[in-house]
């Protein structure tokens, strides 16, 4: 038996026959309380009779009475306040807490279809049952996940903002810098946006060639001897703008360049991002200002200075292409840096409006394509926007993998319509 299935029993009252002590009083649930995900008993404010006096109070719940000694809660004063131990086997006595005992009072086959639900070896536990489930279930899971998976960026950004002292305009660079870096220059990428706030850059953002130069230098790109004219320039600014407000340079070797596509090398990332912050400025005010998604991306439609036209490397001629930011790299910012901070905006203002417009982008954006995604719509959970890509993510890491069925709507809905 798991507690995890007991919890599944009591939150939902699949409770049979007369309910009792094990002192032999009926016992009557008004109300089984709230999950608690911290420490302490797991069920809080919860309100039940006990013969005819009501009791308002926590709930715990283990598989053995024995636990309550062998976890430790009867010295923990936080389980003062427990006024009913729920278990599937009183095998002794707890102190003076009411006990009931939950075995023979359930559909034993529930818990005989659960395990073998979770004891499945396919891809996930349902990957054979998913076509069975309804399209609303389907639905009002995605919806959910996608709300789960905002939250849990949320907190991320939370820390962020908590080391920016709430400065939302650094934060967001902070963000569009570590996801301009992909897997492989996440960590330069970071450590840049580390040695050259937001701020510094801002106070030239009229002008271009100092903000590139900032960016460059900063990152290492211009320690080289040069012979070219724009690199150069790049050069004596940056030699100016690092006296002017103490810069450091981190070494150039720190960035990959291996099994990358040319278009994202991060010099050409750099340079898209000073034309980015030399056109908005303050580029948080106007996302938040933007009306939908579409709106939202025009903010990044840039294009690296007309030097890496005919570059991915200085001093290293190219054929001429303009190395402008790609809608698709434009989308993965909005996912995973702006519509996170929107939604962690509208939590700490207390304004929902711009919660519902993080999903809102996210709604409108095409769908991601990846391995989980894929595997996803070959079982029948197919998704149509990047919000229902971004639940199928959270889903499949946080749900998926560590089988936790019995909190999942599709997982509820396979166990009581006894489907495999």
């Amino acid at each position: 038996m798991k507690e995890s299935f007991l919890y599944y029993l009591w939150e939902n009252r699949l409770l049979t026959g007369t309910l009792q002590t094990q002192a032999n009083q009926p016992i009557g649930i008004l109300n089984t309380g709230y999950r608690n995900t911290d420490s302490g008993p797991d069920y809080l404010e919860a309100k039940i009779t006990i013969g005819d006096q009501l009791w308002a109070g926590h709930v715990e719940i283990h598989v053995k009475a024995s636990d309550w000694n062998r976890h430790g809660h009867q010295n923990d004063k936080a389980y003062q306040n427990v006024i009913l131990h729920v278990v599937y086997e009183n095998d002794t006595k707890v102190n003076d807490i009411p006990t009931l005992e939950l075995k023979g009072h359930f559909d034993e086959s529930l818990y005989t279809h659960y395990e073998r639900l979770v004891d499945s070896k396919h891809w996930i536990p349902c990957e054979r049952s998913m076509k069975s489930v309804s399209s609303f279930t389907k639905l009002n899971c995605l919806d959910r996940m996608a709300i789960e998976r905002l939250e849990e960026k949320a907190k991320t950004v939370s820390k962020l903002l908590n080391t920016n002292k709430f400065d939302w305009e650094d934060t967001l660079y902070r963000l569009l810098l570590r996801y301009f870096g992909l897997k492989v220059n996440n960590e330069p990428f970071e450590y840049l946006a580390n040695i050259l706030p937001f701020k510094t850059l801002l106070k030239h953002a009229d002008q271009l060639i100092q903000v590139e130069a900032m960016l460059l230098g900063c990152a290492g790109f211009l320690e080289a001897d040069f012979t070219e004219d724009y690199p150069l320039l790049l050069k004596r600014e940056f030699t100016v703008m690092k006296s002017k407000f103490n810069l450091l340079v981190m070494p150039v070797e720190r960035w990959r360049f291996m099994r990358m596509r040319p278009v994202s090398f991060a010099n050409i990332r750099l340079a898209q991002l000073a034309q980015m912050i030399h056109r908005n400025g303050c580029l948080f005010s106007k996302i938040k200002e933007s009306q939908n998604a579409t709106e939202a991306k025009r903010l990044f439609n840039v294009k690296a200075s007309e030097y890496w036209d005919t570059h991915y490397r200085f001093e290293v001629p190219s054929k001429p292409q303009p190395k402008h930011l790609g809608e698709g790299t434009a989308e993965v910012l909005i996912i995973n840096a702006v519509a996170p901070l929107l939604f962690c905006y509208g939590k700490f203002h207390k304004d929902e409006s711009y919660c519902e417009k993080a999903l809102r982008f996210l709604e409108e954006l095409a769908a991601e394509d990846n391995t989980i995604v894929r595997h996803f719509n070959a079982i029948g959970m197919n998704a149509h926007n990047a919000m229902q890509t971004q639940a199928l993510l959270h889903l499949y890491n946080q749900y998926c993998q560590r089988k936790r069925c019995l909190e999942c709507s599709i997982g509820i809905f396979l166990l009581q319509s006894n489907k495999d």
